[in-house]
């Protein structure tokens, strides 16, 4: 083989071969030169490689800045549509937590909704402005992921995210041009909120427009018909604020002239052209803002007949069994991923705590608490495998006298030594007999719980082996602690309207939210907070809010806030609960309403589609009987029906082209579609 090299590199062969070719022939010198070249030349070749790149980049840069005069005139028209999502995406996360303004949520949906209803904008444009719209929004909201994992996983859940608000800007082009659009814009919203409640990976809830408006007024509509209810009234404000504004400029431009009924136009033009059609015998026609300031005024109406209910519900006037209920907050060693490397400091963290409230209580700087509430991971050394976990828990418990709900990662029994699994798990622990009831946590977190598709994000990121190995476990969310049945929804659960619920359905007087925001910071755990107090109201029942590393607080069924800690301190809270049994609307039939909103927005979406011509015409063959009728060889306007009008007095109506600047170029010259486009035009 070596031999075989050297020949193949010898100059004197290559002579031979060059007489060989024809005299026309001219063989390209720096083929000659190639052979000659020794290892030193690498740096020369290294120059020309260099060259060829700087020629590329050149060529693309000089590509597209060529193409800037085109790139600009298709932007400027857009320019506002584009800046008026992005507002409308600021406003929507200054709704949430910390900002907590309530009222910028209406706002940000009528924004986003005068950009969807412009002329202008298309389907396809409609997906770009709601997913620029969910895109700003989300990279807001969601910073906290991207603290500890870096900013890969956060831009692609914030992408992931802004597809559902892209697909709600779809759909409301598609049903914009129905009767009475701002209802169908909100319909429209809430079917998208549910989608993304369940797709991808069991699905995200977190940014749902009702967890904006746990402080505003608006809030107990979830009383009501639930998280879906809540969402749809906000969007619905918006839009119908949008279209009153619509109407209002409409009406100015034209002069302030009466509207036509038959032609739904308020422009002079039209009433100068039909002025038969406006009589002194006619009744005047309704006003075109009467749909939408109906629909403002039935969710206001709706929002202050709940009111007093909710507010006598939180109160505490109702007649209920009052219990006083502690909540431990230990605090961790450090903030991280890592949190949990000293799990002895964290447990002995909490154990300290409830040994300081207990020496309060004997000493009557607070009360004797009923039952105690420990946070999720309080103790990650199983307590049923480490006999010092045990001691030290039962301690707690001894020195308090009151049971402690403990919160701790046990083996699953389908795990082997090769492939552990474990569960997330709240287990009451009694004074003397140790442990009872437990709930093992429904709704595991994908990619820090435990890892979908391994064999694929494995591969996209380096934290991805640090998921953890837990699997979900079907209860009934309620544990008896003290002969209270207790709710429990552990840390990411609180976000799925399902299983707070569920333990309501089951008899919970009561509901517990204990979580670990130990791997994340404090804005995300205000956003969690925000959570349970619309949790509070949609069900009637107080919440207790139990946290590492914090914000715990204990909410009263109308939303405000009884105490609360700081985040990152070690701290207790002990405070009286009432215990409340009764069900709301919202939780005997939020879910039959949900899929009710649901069905109808794809009616509705179907609808829209024929209302907007866009299904396919079927085609008809004509037989032999068809070529001896009367109408053989006329025109398909004549014969079928289907095209411009003959009747008498009535223009013809062509498609029109969007204005300057739509997202969409014309299919025809002119604006105009082929007269036969789409149809079937016989046999010749």
């Amino acid at each position: 083989m070596a031999e075989e090299c050297s020949d193949s590199n010898d100059p004197v062969d290559e002579v031979p071969e060059s007489r060989q070719q024809p005299a026309e022939v001219q063989v390209d010198p720096e083929s000659q030169e190639e052979p000659k070249e020794k290892p030193g030349d690498a740096a020369s070749l290294a120059h020309r490689l260099g060259a060829a790149a700087r020629q590329t980049a050149a060529g693309a840069i000089a590509a597209a800045i060529a193409r800037l005069p085109a790139v600009r005139a298709a932007l400027v028209p857009r320019l506002p549509r584009l800046v008026v999502s992005i507002a409308g995406a600021l406003l929507l996360y200054a709704s949430f937590p910390s900002l907590n303004w309530w009222w910028a949520a209406i706002v940000a949906a009528a924004l986003l909704a005068w950009v969807l209803t412009n002329p202008a904008t298309t389907p396809v444009g409609g997906l770009g402005y709601g997913f620029l719209f969910g895109l700003v929004f989300y990279l807001l909201l969601l910073p906290w992921v991207s603290t500890l994992v870096g900013a890969m996983p956060w831009l692609v859940l914030a992408m992931m995210c802004a597809l559902f608000p892209g697909l709600f800007g779809l759909l409301a082009v598609v049903v914009r041009r129905l009767p009475g659009w701002p209802i169908w814009f909100a319909v429209v919203w809430a079917a998208q909120e549910w989608l993304k409640s369940i797709v991808p990976f069991g699905g995200f809830p977190w940014g749902s427009v009702a967890f904006s408006q746990a402080d505003g007024p608006l809030l107990p509509l979830v009383q009501l018909g639930g998280v879906a209810l809540l969402s749809a009234s906000v969007v619905l404000v918006g839009s119908c604020a949008t279209a009153i504004a619509l109407e209002i400029v409409k009406w100015w431009r034209g002069g302030g002239q009466a509207r036509d009924s038959r032609t739904g136009s308020g422009d002079a033009k039209t009433t100068e052209t039909a002025p038969a059609t406006i009589t002194a015998a006619d009744p005047p026609p309704p006003p075109a803002v009467l749909l939408p300031g109906i629909s403002i005024c039935l969710v206001l109406l709706g929002a202050i007949v709940v009111w007093p209910q909710v507010r006598h519900a939180g109160a505490g006037s109702g007649g209920e069994p009052a219990v006083t209920v502690a909540v431990v907050q230990g605090n961790v060693p450090r903030l991280g991923l890592d949190f949990n490397v000293q799990r002895r400091a964290v447990l002995d963290n909490h154990v300290r705590e409830t040994m300081r409230l207990a020496q309060d209580v004997r000493v009557g700087a607070a009360q004797q608490p009923q039952f105690v509430i420990w946070p999720e991971d309080s103790s990650d050394i199983d307590p049923f495998v480490n006999a010092d976990a045990v001691q030290e828990i039962t301690k707690a418990a001894d020195a308090i006298g009151a049971p402690i709900l403990v919160g701790t990662v046990l083996d699953a029994p389908d795990g082997t030594q090769e492939t552990p699994e474990y569960t997330n798990s709240m287990i009451v622990w009694n004074p003397i007999t140790g442990p009872a009831d437990r709930h093992d946590k429904e709704i595991v977190q994908p990619f820090g719980e435990y890892l979908p598709m391994p064999w694929l994000f494995r591969h996209l990121s380096g934290y991805a082996d640090r998921a953890g190995h837990f699997v979900p476990r079907i209860n009934s969310d309620v544990v008896n602690i003290a002969g209270v049945p207790v709710g429990v929804s552990t840390c990411w659960e609180v976000i799925f309207d399902r299983e707070p619920r569920k333990a309501v359905l089951n008899g919970a007087q009561l509901l517990a939210v204990p979580s670990n925001n130990a791997t994340f910071n404090k804005i995300m755990s205000e956003q969690q907070l925000a959570f349970a107090k619309v949790r509070a109201v949609e069900h009637d029942r107080y919440v207790v809010v139990a946290g590492t590393t914090g914000i715990s607080a204990v909410i009263a069924p109308d939303g405000r806030e009884l105490t609360r800690t700081d985040f990152f301190e070690p701290a207790y809270l002990d405070t009286q609960v009432r215990l409340k049994t009764e069900l709301t609307p919202a939780t005997r039939w939020g879910p039959i309403l949900q899929w009710m909103l649901v069905a109808t927005a794809g009616a509705v979406i179907l609808v829209a589609i024929r209302h907007n011509g866009w299904f396919p015409r079927p085609i008809r063959l004509r037989s032999k009987l068809l070529d001896e009728s009367d109408d053989f060889g006329a025109p398909p306007d004549e014969s079928e029906g289907s095209g411009p009008a003959q009747d008498e007095g009535q223009e013809a109506v062509q498609p029109t082209p969007p204005d300057n600047g739509g997202d969409r170029t014309p299919l025809h010259k002119g604006g105009r579609l082929p007269r036969y486009f789409g149809r079937h035009r016989g046999a010749k």
